[in-house]
C-alpha cells in the first residue's frame, strides 16, 4: 500500500476565499481529515456541512517550543499515513509558513511518503491589498515563533507571521525593540481580505496586549525612514564611511591611506584598554566605536582601491571562527580554556601547513607592537620549546645578576652610560620573564602603575595649589609628603 498525504490550504479567511477543488476534496476526504488547527474561520461553515476531521490544537498545550509541536504533528501524520492516504488542511498556503508541511517533505524520501500539495490562498495577496502596499517596494516575511533581531532589515516592509497568542506577541516585541522605538507604530492584521479582517494601528510596546490576537494575526512594520533610527544599521555605517570617503565627502577621510592610519589604530586600542580599566562602561561603548571606525576605514580604501571590502574581511574572520573553534562547531573537545588555546595553536599550524616552514620560531612577533609587549611574547614563544626555567627563583636571580650589572656600568663615562643602556634593557627583560612566571601581564601592571602616579602626582598639584606657594617654593620633602598624604588616602 503507497503511503499518501495530500496537503490542503484552508485559506486566509473565510469561505469565500476558500479554492472550489479544496472545498469539494474536503468534503469528500471522510475521517481521514486532520487540521493542524480547528481554530480558522471556514471550520465552523464546513462542520454545518458535514466535515469531521482530527485536530492537533492539543498537542499546543503539551510543548513550550513550537519546534517539538511541528515535530509531533509531523510525525504524527506520517503515522496515520501508514494506514491509507490521508489529508492535511493548514491555514492559508501548504507552502507558506507552515514549519509542519517543511518537514513533512524533508521526512517524505526516508520514510518512503508520497506529498502532494493541494492548492489554498496565502495571506500575503490580502494583507498587501489590505494595507495597500506594493511588493516591488522590498518586503521580509518573517515567522514570529522564531524571531531574532538579525533577521530584521527595518528599511524594508516587514511581515511577522505565526503570531498566534500574547506570548509570541510579546516574544515579538521584545525582539523589535532591539532595532525600533518603544512608540514606533505597527499594525496587527487579522483575518485580511475575509468579511472579519480587522486593521489596527499600535505603538509597539502595547503589541502584546491585543487581546483579539490569534491564528490568522500577523504583525506588520512599515519601513524606517527616520535617520536616527537607522543609525544602529551596520549597513548604514558603511553608508555613512563611503560617503566620507566619496567624491563629496570629507577631504581628510579621502586622503587617509592603511599607512597614515596606523597611528589612530593603535591611540584608538589603547583608548578602549583606558575605558576598560576604569570600568566605564559609556566610555567603553564609544571607544570600541573608535576602533570599528578604524576598520571601516581600511575596508573602505580597500574597496575604493578594488582589493578587497568589509564583506571579506567578515567572511574570512567568520570562517577562521568556525575552523578553529571544533569543539563548539565541530566534533572536536575543549574542557578549559588552556585546551582551547592548545587547540587554537595546532589549527594555526595545521593551516600554514602547506606554506614553507619559518627560518625561525620567534617569527611573526610583530615589530610594531610596544616592545614590553614583543618582549612577553618572545619569551612565551621561546618557553614553548622548552627555553625556560622550571621554576621562578633563577628568574628572580637572573634580574638581581641584570641589576648588578647595570649598577657596575654607573661610572659617569659617556662608554659606561651607553653600557649601562645595554643593561637596563637586559634587566626589563628579565623582570619580563619574572611577569610571565607569576602570570601577570606587565603591560597591564604598568598600566596600573602609570595610572596610580597620575592619580598621586595629581594630588600634589592640587596640594601645592592650594599651599598659595609653587612647586619650585617646596622642598622635596615636602613634595614627598603631601605624595604619602595621596597613599594613605588611597590613591
Amino acid at each position: 500500500m503507497s503511503k499518501k498525504i495530500e496537503i490542503l490550504g484552508l485559506g486566509a479567511g473565510d469561505l469565500e476565499q476558500l479554492p472550489i477543488g479544496v472545498y469539494k476534496k474536503l468534503l469528500r476526504a471522510g475521517g481521514s481529515i486532520f487540521l493542524r488547527t480547528k481554530e480558522h474561520p471556514v471550520v465552523g461553515d464546513l462542520e454545518k456541512e458535514g466535515l469531521t476531521y482530527t485536530s492537533f490544537d492539543a498537542v499546543y498545550e503539551k510543548h513550550e517550543q513550537f519546534d517539538a509541536v511541528y515535530e509531533e504533528i509531523a510525525r504524527t501524520l506520517l503515522q496515520q499515513a501508514e494506514n491509507g492516504p490521508i489529508v492535511y488542511a493548514v491555514p492559508g498556503h501548504p507552502l507558506v509558513a507552515e514549519r509542519t508541511v517543511q518537514l513533512l517533505i524533508d521526512y517524505a524520501q526516508e520514510e518512503a511518503v508520497e506529498i502532494i500539495i493541494g492548492g489554498g490562498q496565502s495571506f500575503i495577496d490580502p494583507i498587501f491589498a489590505a494595507l495597500k502596499i506594493d511588493p516591488i517596494e522590498g518586503f521580509q516575511l518573517l515567522d514570529g515563533t522564531a524571531l531574532t533581531s538579525s533577521q530584521l532589515q527595518i528599511e524594508q516592509h516587514i511581515f511577522i507571521s505565526q503570531v498566534y497568542d500574547q506570548f509570541v506577541a510579546s516574544n515579538v516585541k521584545l525582539t523589535l525593540m532591539e532595532k525600533l522605538p518603544d512608540d514606533y507604530e505597527v499594525y496587527i492584521v487579522t483575518a485580511a481580505g475575509s468579511s472579519q479582517e480587522v486593521i489596527e494601528k499600535v505603538l509597539l510596546y502595547e503589541l502584546d496586549r491585543n487581546v483579539a490576537i490569534n491564528n490568522l494575526t500577523s504583525v506588520y512594520i512599515p519601513p524606517v525612514k527616520e535617520e536616527q533610527i537607522l543609525l544602529k544599521n551596520f549597513s548604514k555605517l558603511r553608508d555613512i564611511i563611503a560617503e566620507l570617503r566619496g567624491p563629496n565627502g570629507c577631504p581628510w577621510d579621502k586622503e587617509q591611506t592603511h599607512e597614515s592610519l596606523k597611528k589612530y589604530l593603535i591611540e584608538e586600542t589603547y583608548e578602549v584598554i583606558e575605558a576598560i580599566q576604569q570600568d566605564d562602561i559609556d566610555h567603553l561603548i564609544e571607544e570600541l566605536g573608535d576602533v570599528l571606525l578604524q576598520v571601516m576605514l581600511h575596508a573602505q580604501i580597500g574597496e575604493d582601491d578594488g582589493y578587497f571590502s568589509i564583506d571579506d574581511i567578515i567572511e574570512v574572520l567568520s570562517a577562521k571562527m568556525i575552523r578553529r573553534h571544533p569543539h563548539v562547531f565541530g566534533t572536536g573537545q575543549a574542557a578549559n580554556a588552556e585546551e582551547v588555546v592548545q587547540n587554537w595553536q595546532e589549527i594555526k599550524q595545521q593551516e600554514k601547513g602547506g606554506l614553507a616552514a619559518p627560518s625561525s620560531l620567534l617569527e611573526g612577533v610583530s615589530k610594531a607592537q610596544p616592545n614590553l609587549l614583543r618582549a612577553y611574547e618572545l619569551q612565551k614563544r621561546a618557553a614553548k620549546v622548552g627555553f625556560d626555567w622550571q621554576e621562578i627563583t633563577p628568574a628572580l636571580a637572573k634580574v638581581k645578576e641584570e641589576l648588578d650589572e647595570f649598577m657596575a656600568e654607573l661610572d659617569g663615562t659617556e662608554d659606561g652610560l651607553l653600557r649601562a643602556k645595554q643593561e637596563f634593557g637586559d634587566l626589563v627583560f628579565a623582570f619580563v620573564n619574572v611577569a610571565r612566571f607569576l602570570k601577570i601581564h606587565p603591560e597591564e601592571a604598568l598600566f596600573e602603575t602609570n595610572e596610580k602616579f597620575t592619580r598621586r602626582f595629581q594630588y600634589v598639584e592640587e596640594r601645592v595649589r592650594t599651599s598659595g606657594r609653587s612647586f619650585e617654593e617646596h622642598t622635596l620633602e615636602e613634595l614627598d609628603q603631601y605624595w604619602d598624604e595621596a597613599k594613605l588616602k588611597g590613591l
